[in-house]
């Protein structure tokens, strides 16, 4: 009794009361909420924040501590940003419960196992960083700290495995010495010498082919695009200069030395480093984006250098925020801007520096690109007075640079930046770039112009873009989005077709059958008819041109239009298009009808791959052919052949999604028979049973090897055209004794990285292929030098 009414007295008595009333669930919610919540903005300090919640979380200890170490486990793994405020609650709870300590640490070693083995890399690295933290808390011994880093690096001495594997161990050291260093070099200092001698040597033999394929601008000015390990590796070199001083990690556990300095400290357990393996995935190697330095920002707080390691802090921890927050645009921005010691850096810079570096990045970004548009409006609403002007600096920058600017990386910033004039009236001092109307529109700063209108233009309408902009930007505005017609003009009464189209256009407008559209057809004579292969009689193009120029001009109104009519007709389209010249010969038309309207061509050709009209094969042909050189290089038509690759991927997922599926109900099947006792009718009925089933695995498994098959032949059909084509004008620059690189030349070789790095999962299983029939050691060493840089990327 005397131990209950002690332990109500030390409790204030009615919370204690309360909480042994409250169901347990409300209470783990509580708890939850507690430790999620500590370190947001409050009335008293965080340091008397920590010290109240240490006391809650002892408190409930006794019959909450299984839920109190997953919570703990998971806020170190998925709220990097507030590392250092977890890392001093548990050296609290550590100094007033040993056990805990110890149960926590290992807990945290085993999860750092468990995101190990399914490759979770990203949620590793701030496991190890809040180990390493844990040692300025008194949890960790910094000597166990030293022995686990040593068998991290110990793994750039493995044979035979992928150099990806060993960059990530030695990012994962590298990265937490901003935290740690300055702890492990008072103790281990020879120890931790030897670590970063054996770090640098390591650095020195990596291969860094694929740096040119990851890099935002091919140009290193006025900023070095550095490979990440290769900036890190100077971050740490001048933290170690500066006798490991850094200034800007918030160190809330300062304010506890007098307690901590006196708990026990725990031995992390021995760590192996788990093998490689088939299935391990390790992160891309990335190269570090910059954009702005101190000069950029005169009147502010001092921008830290590339090469200071509070730069990678601070990106680090703006980096995490995203990460943690992306789906609330509204809470991402709040949390951005109240980054702790604002007041001492030029945030708002540091701010859209990161958000561009994550739009940026190589071969895709962290998250859907439409998040970084919304959540820049997002900003600019929070900073009216600040940050808009400091986007339209760095929109001016870009604007600059976009000479050097990587092709994929101009798409995304004419996606961002046209989105983002459609929330702002589409006002834009477009006088400023006036300087693009004097230059070669296949340059890139009028090509971007162009571009920008042409998407402005899908996200309003014609007139307005053209009222938006001065009169002297007509040429880079975009065409009247309207339908062409051959047909339709009487001085083209000559044409062959013409007075079908006319018997045509009656026949649909009054609702005619498909039988009643193959009469009209019928009679329209075939221009191939005299050529002696066989296809020649079922491939007829004139037929194709009246049918497919009537239909399309009579549904014009609109999208749902044109889905009806490919709909009504289906029939029709299936029957001329039959061969793989007929499916060609549709698009020429479809491009013919539709070539001032670019987003009409890539809605219909995608509803036409949708309703099988034409095939992956037939989009990526015409992609290539010569009727588009003149709009090769134009962004829809990129947009169409990505759209067209993820396709033919998602169809060969699906396929396969259903035959693991249906292995896995003849398994379940299997055991549930096993597991009956049944007698030997029973038996027979199980195996009719399975019968079925095994017909469908059969035809499935059919079905996915032919999809695969058609998806190899597409990735063979679009990198043959890319290597003819840039053989073709290789050997033209060769004989004319003309400069190899056109602006033509380095939008199609990027175009060509672009296939690689955005389908680089899929393309990975067809290297083999790849390597023997068209990547030879005989190919131009400038497209050979794509392929090896790929190769490189997961090496």
């Amino acid at each position: 009794m005397s131990r209950r009414r002690h332990s109500d007295d030390s409790d204030a008595g009615q919370p204690h009361k309360r909480r042994r009333t409250s169901e347990p669930s409300e209470i783990e919610e509580r708890l939850e909420s507690l430790i999620c919540r500590v370190g947001e903005k409050s009335n008293s300090s965080l340091e008397s924040n920590l010290e109240g919640l240490a006391g809650v979380l002892e408190a409930d200890l006794p019959n909450y501590k299984s839920k109190i170490l997953r919570i703990l486990c998971t806020v170190a793994r998925l709220l990097p940003e507030k590392l250092t405020v977890y890392t001093t609650l548990v050296g609290l709870l550590n100094a007033r419960n040993y056990n805990f300590g110890g149960e926590f640490v290992e807990a945290m070693i085993r999860q750092l196992k468990e995101c190990l083995k399914v490759n979770m890399y990203n949620e590793a690295v701030h496991l190890v960083r809040f180990l390493s933290d844990l040692v300025n808390c008194h949890v960790i011994a910094a000597p166990s700290m030293v022995a686990m880093f040593e068998n991290f690096v110990s793994v750039t001495q493995e044979e035979d495995v992928p150099q990806v594997r060993c960059d990530w161990y030695i990012f994962a050291f590298l990265s937490s010495l901003p935290w740690v260093g300055k702890e492990l070099y008072e103790k281990k200092d020879a120890e931790m010498d030897r670590l970063l001698s054996q770090t640098e040597s390591y650095l020195k033999r990596r291969q860094k082919i694929h740096v040119p394929m990851l890099q935002v601008w091919t140009a290193d000015k006025p900023h070095p695009q550095e490979e990440y390990l290769d900036c890190l590796w100077s971050q740490i070199q001048k933290l170690k200069k500066d006798r490991w001083q850094e200034r800007h990690i918030l160190r809330p556990y300062l304010a506890f030395d007098s307690i901590l300095c006196e708990a026990l400290q725990h031995n992390l357990p021995p760590f192996t480093p788990p093998p490689h393996t088939e299935d391990s995935v390790y992160p891309m190697p990335r190269v570090i984006f910059r954009m702005f330095d101190y000069t950029d920002d005169p009147e502010g707080p001092v921008m830290p250098g590339s090469h200071s390691v509070e730069r990678f802090v601070i990106e680090e921890n703006l980096h995490c925020i995203i990460k943690s927050h992306w789906k609330e645009r509204k809470t991402c921005a709040a949390q951005l801007l109240s980054y702790p010691g604002n007041n001492k850096i030029p945030l708002n810079y540091h701010i859209v520096e990161v958000i561009f570096a994550e739009l940026f990045q190589l071969p895709s970004p962290p998250h859907i690109e439409v998040m970084y548009t919304t959540l820049l409006i997002e900003l600019c609403k929070l900073q009216p007075g600040s940050l808009p002007q400091v986007l339209a600096q760095a929109t001016e920058m870009l604007y600059m640079r976009l000479d050097t600017m990587n092709t994929t990386c101009v798409d995304r910033f004419i996606n961002w930046f046209s989105h983002h004039l459609s929330n702002f009236q589409f006002r834009w001092s477009w006088e400023d770039w006036s300087d693009c109307l004097t230059q070669d529109l296949e340059k890139p700063k009028p090509k971007f112009v162009r571009e920008v209108l042409e998407k402005c233009m899908r996200l309003s309408y014609h007139q307005r873009i053209i009222d938006i902009v001065p009169a002297s930007f007509s040429v880079l505005s975009p065409a009247n989005p309207v339908c062409i017609y051959k047909y339709g003009d009487e001085s083209n009464r000559s044409l062959p077709g013409y007075t079908v189209a006319l018997c045509l256009t009656i026949a649909i407008k009054n609702k005619a059958s498909n039988d009643e559209i193959f009469g009209i057809l019928k009679d329209v004579p075939n221009p191939n008819q005299d050529d002696d292969d066989d296809e020649g009689f079922t491939f007829n193009p004139l037929k194709i041109d009246v049918f497919v120029q009537t239909l399309l001009h009579l549904a014009a109104k609109s999208f749902s239009h044109s889905f009806s009519a490919l709909a009504k007709f289906h029939e029709v389209f299936k029957t001329l298009a039959e061969s793989d010249e007929g499916k060609l010969h549709v698009l020429r038309v479809v491009y013919e009808v539709w070539k001032n309207h670019p987003q009409m061509i890539a809605v219909l050709v995608d509803k036409m791959i949708r309703t099988q009209i034409v095939d992956c094969a037939a989009v990526a042909n015409w992609i290539f052919s010569s009727e588009l050189a003149h709009d090769f290089t134009r962004f829809y038509i990129w947009e169409i052949l990505h759209s067209t690759i993820r396709k033919m991927n998602k169809h060969v997922l699906k396929i396969h999604k259903e035959l693991e599926e249906t292995k896995a109900r003849l398994a379940r099947q299997h055991k549930r028979r096993d597991s009956d006792d049944d007698d030997d009718d029973d038996d027979q009925s199980s195996d009719r049973e399975d019968g079925p089933l095994e017909e469908q695995i059969e035809r499935l498994q059919e079905k996915v090897e032919s999809a695969q098959s058609e998806q190899k032949n597409l990735f063979l059909v679009i990198f043959q055209r890319f290597i003819m084509l840039l053989t073709e004008h290789l050997v033209r620059c060769e004989t004319g004794g003309i400069d190899v690189f056109t602006p033509w030349y380095k939008s199609c070789i990027e175009r060509l990285q672009q296939i690689f790095l955005q389908h680089h999962q899929i393309i990975q299983q067809y290297m083999v292929t790849l390597e023997n029939l068209l990547f030879t050691a005989e190919l131009d060493h400038h497209i050979l030098a794509v392929f090896q840089q790929f190769c490189a990327l997961q090496a």
